[in-house]
């Protein structure tokens, strides 16, 4: 891969990974209400799920897609009733009793098998491996794949320590479930460019 097109590649994982998404979102509302270190496995989940994600897609996976476009409208209708569902999880978590923890954050399985009906997820991958992989080689993909899964861990980890230390402020149980709510809020928001393509 030329410089050039390594730089781009770098900047698009940087941009894609760090802003705003459901991923994101969840991880800042896993790490305000289960800190830190219960999250980690959603955050690591969240990086090889998505790397995984980027080989089968960039490998081939995407043609079918292509050739039965049925699919697309089946993937889209899963993804909103999943994150829809997860939005309702977050607004109704609850603040823990007497200091022990409670629900439990998503799992590392969860979190990689969530990449699956995540928008923002495929429109990273299929960008990705279309832009960035313009002959399709193997090795393309794989360096692609490579370049996320190195800028995707420390990006949606940035997520999971602002809600850690969003937390110190979310003390009170009024405040947290304001913070759940707006959550839930900001993720069910998040669909709108599924929903309503520009």
């Amino acid at each position: 891969m030329n410089p050039e097109l390594l730089f781009a590649l770098v900047t698009f994982a940087f941009v894609s990974s760090i802003t705003p998404g459901p991923n994101n979102l969840m991880l800042m509302a896993s790490g305000a209400n289960f800190g830190f270190r219960r999250t980690i496995p959603h955050m690591f989940g969240i990086g090889l799920g998505f790397t995984v994600m980027v080989l089968l897609v960039g490998t081939g996976l995407v043609q079918v897609f292509d050739a039965y476009p049925i699919s697309y409208t089946v993937l889209k209708a899963a993804s909103v009733a999943y994150l829809l569902y997860l939005a309702w999880k977050i607004a109704h978590s609850a603040p823990a009793e007497a200091g022990a923890p409670a629900g439990t954050p998503m799992t590392f399985l969860q979190a990689a098998a969530f990449q699956w009906v995540n928008p923002k997820a495929w429109a990273m991958a299929l960008t990705a491996t279309t832009v960035y992989t313009p002959d399709r080689s193997l090795n393309a993909i794989v360096g692609v794949a490579i370049v996320f899964g190195a800028i995707n861990l420390p990006s949606v980890s940035t997520w999971t320590v602002l809600g850690q230390q969003m937390a110190r402020i979310l003390t009170n149980p009024h405040r947290l479930m304001l913070f759940n709510w707006v959550m839930a809020g900001l993720l069910v928001a998040s669909l709108y460019p599924v929903l309503w393509p520009v």
